[in-house]
């Protein structure tokens, strides 16, 4: 993923790499990555300086779509799913890993299904299903492809789950885009 680092945090008494990394809402691999200074996660030193990666700037991008999901099912009389960002830290992988890998499928020939990859990052579930789109779509446009296909549209709808994660990547700063929906139980 292309991060940038823009932010500092200075390690205080009690801190590890996995609290800092759940206080900043981001993985700890991403963290790890982005601090090769540390020799070794395991041991941090106060007063030592931490990377903190930002994502991929298409946060504003993503809450629109959760904000268009949610919409459609309120519209139901469906629950709102609740946004869980460990679970859209998968989508945006894996929407970068379709970019990085040149395919468009569910199946990632690195992670496998989408299920196989939920598990592998740690996320628990019961039932589980993945949307993906590709294209030069705004948030609403992409919404109406997946709302036109019946599919997609019962994922979205499924009154089963209670939760989504939503990850976007983007080949070039004007090239298509790649959108990921996860959702769980």
């Amino acid at each position: 993923m292309n991060y940038r680092q823009n932010e500092i945090y200075i390690v205080r008494p009690g801190d590890t790499l996995w609290k800092i990394a759940n206080m900043y809402q981001v993985g700890i691999s991403e963290l790890i990555n982005a601090n090769p200074q540390i020799a070794n996660p395991n041991l941090i030193y106060i007063g030592q300086q931490i990377f903190i990666p930002k994502s991929n700037g298409y946060g504003n991008l993503e809450q629109e779509i959760i904000r268009l999901v949610n919409q459609e099912r309120v519209r139901r009389n469906l629950n709102p799913l609740q946004e869980n960002w460990e679970v859209s830290r998968v989508a945006r992988i894996k929407a970068q890993d379709m970019i990085d890998n040149n395919y468009f499928s569910h199946n990632s020939p690195i992670y496998g299904s989408p299920f196989q990859m939920l598990r592998d990052f740690g996320i628990r579930y019961t039932k589980a299903a993945e949307n993906i789109a590709y294209g030069n779509l705004t948030a609403q446009q992409v919404m109406n492809q997946w709302m036109n296909s019946s599919g997609h549209k019962a994922n979205i709808l499924n009154p089963n789950f209670t939760t989504i994660g939503v990850g976007v990547a983007r080949t070039s700063p004007n090239g298509p885009y790649y959108f990921v929906q996860m959702f769980i139980r």
